[in-house]
């Protein structure tokens, strides 16, 4: 009975026993943690890992928030809370090229946000919390929670205002594991 449980938890059978960096993303409601897929999404992987060891991330928000569907966050702007109307506008000058890979966007996949632009990702992240496959090949998965989903169960829970902010701080510090 054991197997079948274990079988739901990674794509693929990927993130299972994964070696490698993990990173914590740590809230006031819990902790998650993240694996990543460095050989679907390598450019994703390192950019994320050194964005978070850098400290970026830190004070950082999840600024959006969709029910039966997703939580965004790693945008800068949005560790001034007195400037929402920026939020979901920020992030680093680089740019990353897409790394579309075979990666289904299940329950707690790790993609990273862009504009319409394939090749605009930067720092924004989102975490499915329902598998979303409509996203499938068009954002680049590159980790997955493996522990602390129900986090981001009551961060994407939080009453929201129309542009989908939640109405409390879900602040974020992410820490790199090696």
């Amino acid at each position: 009975m054991g197997a079948l449980f274990a079988a739901d938890k990674a794509p693929a059978g990927k993130a299972d026993g994964a070696k490698g960096p993990k990173a914590i993303i740590k809230t006031k409601f819990g902790d998650m943690e993240i694996v990543f897929f460095p050989e679907k999404a390598p450019k994703h992987v390192e950019n994320f890992l050194a964005l978070a060891k850098s400290g970026f991330y830190n004070g950082t928000i999840f600024h959006r928030v969709i029910p039966g569907f997703m939580i965004q966050g790693g945008d800068p702007n949005t560790k001034d809370p007195n400037k929402p109307e920026t939020y979901g506008q920020g992030g680093p000058s680089q740019r990353l090229k897409a790394e579309f890979n075979d990666i289904a966007h299940r329950r707690g996949i790790l993609s990273m946000a862009r504009t319409s632009d394939p090749n605009s990702a930067g720092s924004q992240f989102f975490i499915v919390v329902k598998d979303s496959n409509f996203l499938d090949g068009q954002y680049t998965v590159f980790g997955e929670v493996v522990k602390g989903m129900e986090v981001a169960d009551k961060i994407v829970s939080l009453p929201k205002n129309s542009r989908d902010l939640p109405a409390e701080r879900a602040e974020m510090t992410v820490v790199v594991v090696e």
